[in-house]
């Protein structure tokens, strides 16, 4: 009888520590690499990225590796965003000194000067700064008051809002260390929060975006049938808000109409008109009438409603002075407004807006650039009652205004008219 003796299964064998103490896969074998992620995903403590993802764990510690990190160092600094690998500022800042590079940085509440000395040559110094003025520039928070204002789609306060010297300093890490030292980088040059990820005032991401999917339930697919019920009553056709604007000098009605369409789901540049004919009937003379006319446009509002304004500024007291009796305004073609259709309802509205061309500004992106153009010059100039004053001058909330009223403020604030 021959016996045959089997090799035994393999069994988890100590790991070695590496130098120091810290748990490297230089001293793992494969098989006790993937038994480690494995223990490792399976802790609660691990950011939401590499929960129940050992395969994660094995490539971020894989990527620690190659640059000399240990395990804790690479998962609580290395995060993926978007599929692309980022480290933290603070780890960017370690990395640029670990090499022998001086960093020298300079933090304050509106702005933070981060200057890089390489070692391998001191006469090449890189020197860069961020304002809260530069921020305002990339969209990162707006300046009321002269401080950063920043919300979520719940109205809370975001990090550059809340902690604008800790985002100041991450922005001005991140920067002067991809131009000063990329090499120390090794191909994670970007933080978090610059691949667009939530962070907190650490920058560390908030919200992660999970590398798993939620399996696909397999089963039998049931479809019901539903008794037929009674014939669906005929929709009422969509309502014209802006002929019902122009047709009404009645406050109240006017107000009524503007509520029923932001209820409706307007979009902004509907409102503008409908506040812009609301505005009009309210004019007790043709002068405010004929700005409200130049107003629209020079944002380029369709000829309709320029038509309407000027109809109704042909009703005001001084409109007369104009050959023929009645206000004279430019035909669509001298004003090089196209004469498409005009969106009447606000569906009609809602379409026009989302077929705009990709690349060409909506009118509610060209006025919320406005607004950021305009906060900005107000902290230039020290005018914190920006919001108040251009409300006593238009009558209306600059959350409302139109990009050319916008404009204007601007350029009175920048020449000194607005103090």
């Amino acid at each position: 009888m021959t016996v045959t003796t089997l090799p035994t299964a393999h069994a988890p064998t100590a790991v070695a520590p590496a130098r120091g103490g810290a748990l490297s896969l230089s001293h793992m074998s494969p098989y006790e690499a993937w038994q480690f992620c494995e223990s490792l995903a399976n802790t609660p403590l691990l950011p939401d990225a590499y929960r129940k993802q050992p395969a994660s764990v094995l490539w971020a510690m894989e990527y620690g590796r190659a640059l000399g990190l240990d395990v804790v160092t690479t998962i609580t600094t290395i995060h993926v965003i978007k599929g692309k690998p980022c480290q933290s500022a603070d780890l960017m800042l370690g990395r640029a000194r670990n090499a022998g590079h001086r960093v020298r940085i300079k933090s304050e509440r509106t702005r933070c000067e981060v200057r890089i000395m390489r070692h391998d040559d001191p006469d090449d110094e890189t020197v860069i700064e961020w304002t809260l003025d530069d921020a305002v520039i990339a969209g990162l928070c707006t300046l009321r008051d002269n401080r950063p204002y920043s919300r979520d789609k719940n109205n809370q306060p975001q990090p550059w809002e809340r902690f604008p010297r800790a985002m100041l300093r991450a922005r001005a890490i991140a920067e002067a260390v991809r131009i000063a030292c990329p090499e120390v980088l090794h191909g994670a040059i970007y933080t978090p929060e610059e691949l667009g990820a939530v962070v907190d005032q650490e920058g560390n991401p908030v919200v992660v975006e999970r590398v798993d999917a939620p399996p696909m339930q397999q089963g039998v697919t049931v479809v019901q049938s539903t008794p037929n019920g009674p014939p669906a009553e005929p929709t009422a056709p969509p309502r014209d808000y802006l002929a019902e604007a122009a047709a009404t000098a009645e406050a109240d009605q006017l107000a009524a109409i503007l509520a029923d369409a932001e209820a409706a789901g307007a979009p902004a540049e509907y409102m503008t008109c409908l506040a812009e004919l609301r505005d009009a009937h309210a004019a007790e003379a043709v002068g405010p009438v004929r700005e409200l006319h130049a107003a629209a446009q020079a944002r380029g509002a369709h000829p309709d409603h320029l038509a309407r304004l000027a109809a109704i500024g042909a009703t005001k007291p001084g409109a007369k002075q104009q050959a023929g009796g009645s206000e004279e305004q430019p035909t669509p073609a001298e004003q090089g407004t196209p004469a498409g259709p005009a969106p009447h309802s606000v569906s009609d509205a809602v379409t026009a807006e989302a077929a705009v061309p990709a690349g060409v500004a909506t009118a509610a992106e060209v006025a919320a650039e406005a607004e950021n153009a305009l906060r900005l010059a107000a902290s230039r100039a020290n005018l914190p009652t920006l919001d108040a004053d251009f409300e006593r001058v238009y009558g209306l909330p600059i959350a409302q205004a139109p990009a050319a009223q916008l404009d204007a403020f601007r350029a009175m604030i920048e020449n000194g008219g607005a103090q």
